[in-house]
């Protein structure tokens, strides 16, 4: 999962969204690296999968709706009960819904704001002491659609565009308590999330157009920067949304010709 190795061993960390996609090749590439991992979703089944063929002493599965705000409480508890303590937190839980604004139905606004949104807030105020102890840090997955807008996804640009303020402040406000704040950002990745888009060559093409690399994002291609991020290696680096994106967003939006 990651060309280099990091030394997780000894340290526990609580991963959201971890039953599928970026957020699964997040916790493998952990695991991998040594560490204890806590991982969060709503399908046991699905967070299951993710585990699967690793020890069961390393990891803590625990399948609960994130947008109900008392649950941050009871996984940080249940996480700091199991492993003693949290060194990281990795906020990956997202849902994208399509669509204009005056079309959107206000229970899909609701549905994208509670998560992308709301559950962020939840656990960062929920999980703060325990990183306070540990001198930890948070990194969240936010998107190049929290930095620039995309034509019918207004609601799901508006939450990472939100991902990323708070990144940015959480960053200073906790940065004197020792504990670093940052986000990476990556452009259209082939996940469960975005199943339905670009499944045809032709479809897939005005994606590849946009892309310096020439080819989707797969998460294996996101989770070794959560890692860096996380890291010794980056002990001087917070307040950063590191873009993951092929060179997506090095473009200035003219199209590719020739």
């Amino acid at each position: 999962m990651t060309k280099n190795k990091y030394d997780f061993s000894k340290k526990t960390v609580l991963i959201t969204g971890a039953g599928s996609g970026i957020g699964r090749a997040i916790t493998k590439a952990y695991l991998d690296n040594g560490a204890n991992v806590v991982i969060v979703g709503r399908r046991e089944s699905a967070l299951l999968e993710t585990v699967s063929g690793y020890e069961k002493e390393r990891y803590l599965i625990i399948a609960k709706d994130i947008s109900i705000p008392e649950n941050s409480v009871k996984i940080v508890e249940s996480a700091v009960k199991h492993f003693g303590k949290i060194d990281v937190v990795v906020n990956n839980a997202a849902v994208l819904v399509n669509g204009e604004i005056q079309d959107m139905l206000l229970s899909d606004w609701e549905k994208i704001r509670s998560i992308n949104i709301d559950a962020f807030v939840y656990l960062a105020q929920a999980v703060y002491p325990e990183l306070l102890k540990s001198k930890g840090n948070l990194v969240a997955t936010s998107s190049v659609s929290g930095s620039f807008g995309d034509w019918g996804q207004s609601a799901y640009n508006a939450t990472k565009h939100a991902i990323n303020g708070f990144v940015r402040s959480i960053a200073l406000d906790w940065g004197t308590d020792g504990i670093r704040v940052n986000a990476v950002a990556p452009a259209f990745t082939k996940t469960e999330m975005t199943l339905g888009i670009g499944n045809t060559e032709k479809e897939l093409q005005p994606f590849i157009n946009r892309i310096a690399l020439g080819r989707p994002g797969r998460p294996e291609d996101v989770a070794p920067a959560v890692l860096f991020l996380s890291s010794g290696d980056a002990t001087y680096i917070t307040g950063t949304i590191l873009t993951v994106d092929g060179g997506t967003s090095a473009s200035s939006g003219q199209p590719h010709i020739g």
